[in-house]
């Protein structure tokens, strides 16, 4: 899958966690359940792929929503490994 694809595939959800109004700190399986059903369902992707979608539209949501932040430095907030 291009990058392209990938990255037009985060906003999506991201555009329909903020439609909702799911808190980016959201951490119940059974709010979250719907996300991974449609990332399944709408993008033919397996379980694992569907939960790392959902979790990396809420990490460009949380970077998005961040003012005068740089990732690089941060990036241990969110368990990523930027170098």
């Amino acid at each position: 899958m291009s990058d392209e694809i990938h990255n037009s595939q985060i906003t999506k959800i991201a555009d329909l966690l903020i439609k909702d109004k799911v808190s980016l700190d959201e951490q119940d399986p059974d709010k979250l359940q719907k996300y991974l059903v449609l990332a399944k369902s709408k993008f033919n992707l397996s379980d694992n792929d569907s939960n790392q979608l959902i979790n990396e539209a809420f990490l460009y949501l949380k970077l998005k929503s961040a003012k005068d932040y740089d990732p690089l430095q941060e990036a241990d907030k969110f368990g990523a490994g930027f170098s």
